[in-house]
């Protein structure tokens, strides 16, 4: 079955298992493999620029393994942030200290945010709560109210806070996308909240439960484990930002829509965003690299994300390309040229 393939994301579970178990470079295990092994073998693997035809789109779309595996990564999400909570109280040195929380990092970015990305866009309540719960697990709740209706109206413009400008370092948009996405979703729910003809801190606004939610969860863990265990836990949910915002930065870096004439952008195109057809990295982010397609139509689920043409596309998968951004010469060397715009 084509579903059995994105199990492959339980080997991050695994490796993080190794890490918190053991001492020394293991610790730095779930680092190793996602930030070396993967951007190595992804120069060996072909891309995948297969799609599905329509019958076999529709098969697929009613297959619901594929969504019971996003529910899969709850338990093992929460089961790992406990497990996390009582490891990271062992004696370590400083560098073990940081192999685990960068460990518990990758897991906040990649299950926590990817797959509360996911299930944030479904029509669904049940769905939708699911993504929230792990983004909770990331300190990210913001991320939903901004990204649906902030990021996917502005992308490839420069009022989109998660869209990066040619020649901007990825330093300074960490700062940027993050802070700026953060006001603009309390913008958005404002606003949401006035149009209902609501106070700004009724509890149908969004942010002000996630803020409630965000401020509880910390103050439970304190409570239950100490203050250094809610600082190795900010650490980690930090770490799953910034790997976010790296991916951000990676996905629309230079992207520009062309206004018309009547000073109003053009749609949104699926060459408003950067392709990855490796495999490995697809494979392991939920088809999360097949970014052009998924912009151009939100709502479609990551099974069914294709590949096409116009999409401009990235020279490697979205690890290589995340380690190619933390060296900003390089990377506006690479990039620049590739830029249409």
């Amino acid at each position: 079955m084509r579903a059995l393939k994105y199990f492959s994301i339980l080997i991050l579970p695994f490796v993080v298992w190794i890490s918190f178990t053991n001492k020394g470079w293991m610790t730095h295990l779930p680092a190793i493999v996602f930030f070396g092994f993967v951007p190595l073998l992804e120069f060996f693997i072909s891309p995948n620029k297969n799609n599905f035809t329509k019958e076999e789109e529709q098969k697929e779309k009613e297959n619901k393994l594929y969504t019971y595996l996003l529910y899969l990564t709850l338990p093992i999400q929460i089961g790992f942030l406990i497990f996390f909570f009582y490891v990271i109280q062992e004696p370590l040195m400083t560098s073990e200290l940081f192999g685990r929380i960068f460990g518990m990092g990758i897991m906040c970015g990649v299950i926590g945010i990817n797959v509360g990305h996911e299930l944030g866009h479904r029509n669904n309540r049940f769905d939708e709560f699911i993504g929230e719960f792990l983004l909770l697990t990331s300190l990210n709740t913001h991320f939903l109210p901004y990204h649906n209706g902030g990021h996917h109206f502005n992308v490839a413009t420069p009022e989109d806070a998660a869209t990066a400008r040619k020649n901007e370092l990825l330093y300074t948009f960490w700062i940027r996308s993050h802070f700026s996405s953060y006001a603009e979703a309390w913008k958005l729910e404002n606003n949401r909240m006035r149009q209902e003809n609501l106070h700004w801190l009724h509890p149908q606004n969004r942010m002000v439960i996630y803020t409630i939610c965000n401020f509880l969860l910390l103050l439970l863990i304190f409570l239950v484990f100490g203050k250094f265990v809610m600082l190795c836990f900010i650490g980690a949910s930090v770490s799953g930002i910034i790997l976010l915002e790296t991916v951000n930065y990676i996905e629309h870096y230079g992207m520009l829509r062309t206004k018309n004439e009547h000073g109003r952008y053009e749609k949104v195109k699926r060459n408003h965003s950067w392709n990855s057809d490796h495999q490995i990295g697809q494979i392991l982010l939920f088809n999360l690299s097949r970014h052009s397609d998924h912009h151009y139509n939100g709502s479609k689920h990551y099974q069914l994300l294709k590949t096409l043409p116009e999409s401009p596309q990235m020279p490697t998968g979205y690890p290589g390309m995340m380690l190619l951004s933390i060296f900003p010469p390089l990377w506006f060397w690479v990039m620049n040229k590739r830029i249409s715009n």
